[in-house]
């Protein structure tokens, strides 16, 4: 008897897989949704299916957001947000219950970096903003939001690190040591919700053309070398990201979770 034998019988190569790149009727969370990658993301959610609630730190960039989504005909609400502030956090995840009824998707994206320089000129503001506006944000909204998940039988955590979370980047010590952190906070997140139906994964992007990063791809030193680095010898552009970020929210990666992913290019191969 083959170990096929013992389990349910097999499903068909390929029955149904596209369907479970749709999101159809869930609800996603994105954060840092209003530009760059997180855009990219908030929209390819919205157009696979999704009610999604953007989030971002101002106002009036959330209103357009929403605004734009809502004319193409998706299911969208937004609030401003400040992923550093934990009150914030948990608003976050309450009004989107309002809005929605639950939560079944969140993509960490928002982050922040004020400083740029060796670890010897890193002041404790520099650590408290980046530590609080990269980790414990993302920590403080997947707790609030894990018994919600849970009672509609499980969700997708989807956390944007970096490739700085893997192989620190020089003068970006404090960025790359808290992208680390979040690459680790996945983890144990993906170990100790994985029996609650709950998957968590992480995205280390490289050099993606975003004005977050502007500061690296306009430097044509930097893009110089970052390029000759990489076999697919281009910057990345979010929607980039953003595939790999819907396959990993939806059903089509169902048995994925505690999974770093790179989309660098090939830079770290």
């Amino acid at each position: 008897m083959s170990t096929h034998d013992l389990h349910e019988p097999l499903t068909p190569a390929g029955a149904d897989v596209l369907s479970r790149f749709r999101v159809d009727g869930k609800v996603a969370i994105v954060t840092g949704a209003t530009r760059g990658i997180g855009l990219s993301i908030a929209t390819t959610l919205a157009r696979a299916g999704a009610r999604v609630m953007v989030s971002s730190r101002k106002v009036d960039h959330v209103d357009a957001v929403v605004q734009a989504l809502r004319a193409e005909g998706h299911e969208v609400a937004g609030l401003a947000s400040n992923m550093g502030t934990p009150a914030d956090a948990h608003e976050l995840a309450a009004r989107t219950v309002e809005q929605f009824d639950g939560i079944d998707i969140i993509v960490n994206n928002a982050a922040t970096n004020p400083m740029f320089g060796p670890l010897q000129s890193a002041t404790n503001e520099a650590f408290d903003k980046i530590f609080a506006v990269n980790v414990k944000g993302p920590l403080e909204l997947c707790k609030t939001a894990h018994a919600i998940m849970v009672e509609r039988g499980g969700g997708a955590v989807v956390n944007i690190s970096s490739i700085g979370g893997v192989t620190p980047e020089a003068g970006l010590g404090l960025y790359s040591m808290s992208k680390a952190a979040l690459v680790s906070l996945t983890k144990v997140m993906a170990q100790e919700w994985g029996a609650d139906g709950i998957r968590a994964n992480v995205i280390c992007p490289g050099l993606i053309k975003t004005k977050f990063s502007a500061a690296l791809w306009q430097d044509h030193a930097i893009a110089d070398k970052v390029l000759g680095q990489q076999p697919l010898r281009r910057i990345g552009v979010p929607d980039d990201v953003a595939g790999l970020a819907l396959f990993l929210a939806s059903d089509a990666s169902a048995y994925c979770t505690g999974g770093v992913y790179m989309v660098d290019g090939g830079y770290l191969t």
